[in-house]
């Protein structure tokens, strides 16, 4: 994999898939950007540079274990890009990796192009996701043959008397099937220090962060699925509201990885916006 310095001398890695004018890639996690794949086949469309954030993947640790907070890594994501010799490259960023993705615009908007991002974690922008708006959504899967066992973890979670992620796993998937299990598994976050610190103190300045997307004049879209428990198409229409004019799109039957649950569906989309 190749690499490139960060402005603090961490070693980070990327990979890049496909041809043409290249997407920059952040992934959520924080995790090996691995899980993402080529995106659906996005990669036929657009070459995609993978970013494995610090600590992750073929990234190496920092000597300085703060640097994996979330408003760090967008130094991270400006390295990249001047590594490449990009002037404003566009960027697309997953879950919690459109944290990281959301700062950079705000911070480096001379430098974005078009900015998609993905089922994204609202943190940055100061938007929550209820209880109440996580278990509505749930019980749209009432007829799944999982739904008891994995309705009555969530609840245990809401509740706050339970911990078992693995088991409200199929809610973040379109069908649960075998292919979903193995993705599920395969992108979970090994570096557990790094999803301790990614969203910790200091890490978010909504208030900062929406100004600057108020003025935000680069494309923008936003992209629900019907299903994602992590963020509904509720909060991701109301972050789409946050831009003077974003695209906002609900896959359906899609849950946190559209890609994965319709592919086709996803780079039509995803493409079309893109081109």
């Amino acid at each position: 994999m190749p690499t490139f310095p960060a402005p603090d001398g961490t070693l980070l890695a990327y990979r890049t898939i496909g041809d043409g004018d290249p997407v920059l890639c952040v992934p959520g996690g924080p995790a090996d950007s691995a899980y993402l794949g080529d995106l659906g086949g996005l990669a036929a469309h657009r070459r995609l540079v993978l970013l494995d954030l610090r600590g992750t993947g073929g990234s190496a640790r920092p000597e300085d274990t703060s640097s994996y907070r979330c408003d760090r890594l967008v130094d991270d994501v400006e390295a990249l890009r001047a590594h490449l010799g990009l002037t404003r490259p566009d960027l697309l960023a997953h879950s919690g990796g459109a944290n990281v993705a959301a700062q950079y615009a705000a911070r480096h908007p001379e430098h974005t192009g078009k900015l998609a991002l993905i089922t994204p974690g609202p943190a940055a922008v100061g938007i929550t996701v209820t209880g109440e708006t996580r278990r509505a959504l749930a019980r749209l899967r009432k007829d799944e043959p999982w739904f008891p066992s994995a309705y009555a973890a969530l609840e245990a979670i809401t509740e706050g008397t339970g911990g078992d992620w693995d088991a409200v796993a199929p809610f973040f998937s379109g069908r649960w099937d075998e292919a979903a299990r193995r993705h599920q598994a395969g992108s979970r976050p090994a570096n557990q220090e790094a999803v301790a610190v990614f969203g910790s103190e200091g890490a978010f300045t909504p208030e900062a962060t929406r100004t600057a997307l108020a003025a935000h004049e680069g494309p923008v879209l936003l992209l629900a699925g019907e299903f994602d428990m992590n963020t509904p198409p509720s909060a991701v229409a109301e972050y789409a509201a946050l831009f003077p004019a974003a695209t906002y799109a609900v896959q359906p039957g899609a849950g946190h990885y559209p890609w994965l649950d319709d592919p086709g569906a996803f780079v039509a989309v995803t493409a079309a916006f893109l081109a």
